[in-house]
């Protein structure tokens, strides 16, 4: 490091986790909606389409943009089906919490899982929804 770079939150390398700047962007309310969501999903791996669901006001191309944001920050991770195995029809690209986001949440009282999932699970879902929520995940790793 040169002696003459600060240590501001905003000098971190790409790979390194940053609890100032991930806190920084799930504060933003549709932001958190979202990480509520993914928290409280049976999985913790929803897909877009379950997301858009949970998220009436949102468009899927702002769940997107958003999902890419906390990606960006190293609060989610996206995991996908390989081409060969993907189900026509069906989505094939999944967000999950990291490990340094749920600790991040857990020192700071953040996004219980227990009452997340008390949540998501007291929503009226679709079949479609069910469906979607039940099928098989990319290995998450």
């Amino acid at each position: 490091m040169h002696p003459s770079r600060s240590h501001s939150p905003s000098n971190n390398t790409d790979d390194e986790f940053c609890a100032w700047r991930a806190l920084q962007k799930v504060t933003d309310a549709k932001r958190s909606n979202l990480i509520a969501d993914i928290v409280g999903h049976p999985t913790g791996t929803p897909s877009v389409e379950e997301l858009d669901y949970m998220n009436p006001p949102l468009s899927q191309d702002a769940i997107r943009r958003h999902l890419t944001v906390l990606c960006e920050v190293d609060v989610l991770s996206k995991i996908e089906f390989e081409p060969g195995d993907r189900v026509r029809e069906y989505p094939y690209q999944f967000y999950q919490l990291t490990s340094a986001a749920r600790r991040l949440f857990d020192q700071n009282d953040l996004f219980p899982e227990a009452a997340w999932k008390r949540q998501y699970e007291s929503v009226e879902k679709t079949a479609r929804i069910r469906d979607i929520e039940s099928m098989p995940r990319p290995d998450h790793h």
